[in-house]
């Protein structure tokens, strides 16, 4: 970025949006790691390899509730042939066998308890005659076997799922509610993962309410920072909302100072050719900054750069446009992929799909266009409906939408039954895969 000083810092470039993402991740990299517990790591990215300290299960245990016996003690029982055995004892679930099955006896045996010693199979209750014993009130000291069963039946052998040693987890994963399960079922209550980015959202502008605010003629409610800080949230980060900067130097620097202890910094609106010029200006001063013309549509115009912080980190930051439905756009394309990155992720794309599109997208200008749609399937066909006028002031747009429809830059229109591919921002319940 290093060509990009002051007298050169108004020089739009045309980026594709590739050639700008490519940028942007060049300047952000995985944080580092932190010990925390697993409950509070979920979909982050492990920073070790997680090794078994135990056989899993640590004995054979049962599969059954029912007799652990010797196998040959039932050699040719059948319902018309019963062997009858004693009952020398019980094994609860949890519990240490504390006896030797001797030949020629059961020992009652819950699942999951380990197989006392001796033992080299179990016979299921409902092959015995217990049922009708317990029943009839007869004595539950000798137990009737219907069944032969051949050694290791409804046994689960020591180890059969983890060995002391084995890894069970790499690094590089990342934790969903199972990995989280498996970490338990190690006994771990710390993971070593790569840490949240925080990630600083500031808006500018004088017109700007804060919601709660009393309504005031001629200001409008900032849209922005709501739904910037909660997609950073939802794609790993830690939102810090930095509130409003006023249009004048003053504010504008305070507001960027307080940003620069984050891993990464969002504005909106200031980036554009018509914007007062502070914004800019308070950006130059504390680091390098370009300002793109990026090739879509919404979000056109962008600026990224890096600014010093006051610790001598280099804190990147992604100016996004003012429109709301051009921040959020220009959010899932740029600023997703960064934080992502951050958390150790290595796959930054949204999940696609083609469908058949309802409506016609007409592309007047050679950008890309991220129409929002809302995708629906239908006998087996995804189908895309565009949300109503897409103009990038009009919000309710987006949150009508569930992806983002794309016509590619040097096609002009995209007819109504013409095959396209959508970016799903979301993957409702309605939708069936």
């Amino acid at each position: 970025m290093a060509e990009h000083h002051h007298h050169s810092s108004h020089r739009e470039d045309m980026l594709s949006v590739e050639a700008a993402l490519d940028r942007i991740l060049g300047y952000v990299s995985p944080l580092d790691a932190v010990d925390q517990h697993p409950l509070e790591s979920l979909g982050q990215t492990l920073a070790e390899d997680v090794t078994s300290p135990l056989d899993l299960p640590p004995m054979d245990n049962s599969a059954m509730d029912g007799f652990a016996v010797r196998s040959t003690d039932t050699v040719n029982a059948s319902a018309d042939n019963p062997v009858e055995l004693p009952v020398i004892g019980y094994v609860a679930a949890g519990s240490i066998p504390d006896l030797f099955l001797q030949p020629g006896t059961a020992i009652r045996i819950m699942t999951g308890a380990p197989i006392p010693p001796g033992a080299d199979a179990v016979v299921p209750f409902e092959d015995t005659d217990e049922i009708q014993r317990k029943a009839s009130g007869a004595s539950l000291g000798q137990v009737a076997f219907m069944q032969e069963v051949p050694s290791g039946t409804n046994l689960r052998p020591a180890g059969e799922d983890l060995r002391v040693g084995d890894i069970v987890l790499h690094r590089g994963t990342i934790l969903r509610s199972a990995e989280i399960g498996v970490l338990a079922s190690v006994g771990r209550d710390r993971a070593s993962v790569l840490r949240r980015p925080i990630v600083a959202v500031l808006s500018t502008g004088d017109e700007l309410l804060l919601p709660g605010q009393p309504p005031n003629s001629g200001k409008i409610y900032d849209a922005n920072s709501f739904g910037i800080a909660s997609a950073v949230q939802r794609y790993g980060g830690i939102p810090k909302l930095l509130g409003i900067a006023r249009d004048n130097f003053q504010d504008t620097s305070l507001k960027l100072e307080e940003g620069l202890s984050a891993d990464l910094l969002i504005t909106s609106a200031g980036v554009s050719k018509g914007d007062y010029d502070f914004v800019k200006d308070v950006l130059m001063q504390r680091g390098e900054i370009a300002f793109w013309s990026v090739r879509m549509r919404p979000a056109r115009p962008l600026a990224f750069g890096t600014l010093h912080a006051p610790d001598g980190r280099q804190v990147p930051h992604i100016g996004l446009p003012g429109n709301p439905v051009s921040a959020l756009v220009a959010f899932e394309q740029f600023c997703r992929p960064a934080i992502l990155k951050m958390l150790g992720r290595t796959n930054f794309t949204k999940p696609t799909i083609q469908a058949v599109l309802r409506d016609a997208i007409h592309n007047f200008d050679s950008r890309r266009v991220y129409a929002r749609a809302v995708v629906t399937k239908e006998t087996g066909i995804y189908y895309a409906s565009l949300t109503g006028p897409q103009g990038s002031n009009i919000l309710t747009s987006m949150s009508k939408a569930n992806g983002l429809a794309i016509c590619p830059d040097d096609v002009g229109e995209m007819p109504v039954g013409s095959t396209v591919e959508v970016q799903m921002l979301d993957w409702p319940e309605g939708i069936a895969l």
